[in-house]
């Protein structure tokens, strides 16, 4: 099923992967150029801008079908779908321009930006698929947070957070290795961190936990800029996967970052991965939250599952599309 839109709209986040972002557009804005595409370009300026743009760009449709090509990094993403998921007229597309690009991993999205162009367009006039994605309440928030990838409490949030404020990651940008501050930024934290106690309720039933390093509840397998945290998540299956790691060594921590990028870390005692809608998330002292890498508070917290919430346009894989019409 096609709906027209009359023009593509792009959200392109210039500040994204320390400049290369923007670099990246003006090759992607010649191709459109190049095959007479309509489009127009608006740059985000500071934080929750692209959110911003996106409601206001959503209510000038009034109703009305539009694509938005969301041009950068997952923090844009995010921003992006935080600003349409109260718009059912909005249909989001993703072109990777960031340092970890989590969104194109998980959602079968070319890791090369004019490839993903070229694959979007023949495509864009189509209905895109609604997917999951889940939503975080936190006391100190008026507005709740909503998650498309993953979100986390504990020792992946603090990395999350000092990679994203950390000149070291703007300075690696430039040499396209971003990616790596999170690994030199995770190694420093580890021989700092305090581990605590968890109480984690899934569905109405209680899990108590000790020595705890993260928890994470994800929407799709990646996070981390290409950590395979949670194998089996899926936007398309109505759960959300949460995965605890707990009563390790700082040593076999390690081991557990070492295995993730292949999904192996599963099968290491002490981590455990449930599956659920509905999820609390009390700790004994405050764990710093983030949602899609980008800081959303902290502890206590209300996460629940969205089905079938947002409208994205993506490169979906054979195993959803039979999913997809089975629903």
């Amino acid at each position: 099923m096609n709906e027209q839109t009359d023009q593509l709209i792009c959200i392109v986040n210039p500040s994204a992967q320390n400049g290369g972002c923007l670099k990246i557009w003006r090759k992607l804005e010649e191709q459109l150029k190049a095959e007479d595409v309509s489009y127009i370009a608006y740059f985000t300026k500071e934080k929750n801008h692209a959110a911003e743009l996106t409601k206001k760009i959503a209510e000038q449709k009034r109703g009305k079908p539009v694509l938005i090509a969301v041009v950068g990094g997952d923090g844009t993403m995010h921003e992006v779908m935080n600003g349409a998921v109260k718009h059912k007229n909005v249909k989001i597309a993703f072109i990777p321009g960031g340092s970890g690009n989590d969104f194109s991993k998980g959602f079968h999205v070319s890791s090369d930006a004019m490839t993903a162009l070229k694959e979007l367009l023949p495509i864009r006039d189509q209905k895109g698929t609604y997917v999951d994605i889940g939503i975080i309440y936190e006391k100190n928030n008026k507005e709740p947070n909503y998650f498309i990838n993953n979100m986390g409490a504990g020792f992946d949030a603090e990395v999350a957070f000092e990679a994203n404020h950390s000149p070291f990651k703007q300075l690696l940008n430039v040499f396209s290795l971003g990616k790596l501050a999170y690994v030199l930024i995770l190694l420093k934290r580890l021989f700092t961190y305090r581990r605590t106690e968890l109480d984690i309720t899934i569905d109405g039933k209680r899990y108590q936990f000790t020595n705890v390093w993260f928890v994470a509840i994800s929407n799709q397998p990646f996070y981390g800029g290409g950590m395979k945290i949670a194998p089996h998540a899926s936007p398309l299956d109505g759960k959300l996967d949460i995965t605890v790691v707990h009563h390790v060594s700082r040593l076999k921590l390690l081991f557990v970052f070492l295995t993730v990028f292949s999904g192996n870390h599963v099968h290491i005692k002490g981590v455990e991965i449930f599956k659920g809608r509905s999820i609390q998330v009390d700790s004994r002292s405050q764990l710093s939250v983030h949602a899609d890498g980008e800081a959303a508070g902290n502890t206590p917290i209300s996460v629940a599952l969205l089905p079938r919430q947002v409208q994205v346009l993506y490169g979906i894989n054979q195993k959803e599309k039979e999913e997809v019409r089975q629903c």
